[in-house]
């Protein structure tokens, strides 16, 4: 029975680690035991940042949602909860989009939720 190496998958792997390692710096872009560890490294800030990313656009929308809620004199908190009594459910992007781009709407729904309170 003949041995077999498997010398086109290796190839096939290297080749694919290089790809991704295209435009890194020195021998983390022509070696492949470098670059391995280089993209390995960068997959993980990757997978992380997407993680960050989710946390500071909820941040950025709560931030804008507070500043229109001072404009109608209600803070933040009370506000959502006002909201959440009214039965109105609508996400922290949508809301944050509407006190940008609505402001009329926007007072329209703190009065509601003033009025729930």
């Amino acid at each position: 029975m003949a041995r077999i190496k498997g010398a086109m998958m290796t190839r096939k792997r290297r080749n694919k680690i290089l790809g991704m390692a295209k435009g890194y710096w020195g021998s983390k872009s022509r070696h492949y035991k470098m670059a391995n560890q280089a993209v390995m490294k960068s997959l993980r800030y990757a997978y992380v940042g997407r993680k960050l990313r989710k946390r500071d656009f909820r941040q950025l929308w709560i931030t804008r949602i507070s500043a229109a809620c001072k404009l109608n004199g209600i803070n933040y908190s009370r506000f959502m909860n006002g909201l959440k009594k009214a039965g109105i459910t609508m996400n922290r992007k949508m809301l944050s989009e509407t006190a940008i781009n609505d402001p009329a709407a926007f007072t329209a729904l703190v009065e509601k939720a003033k009025a729930a309170l």
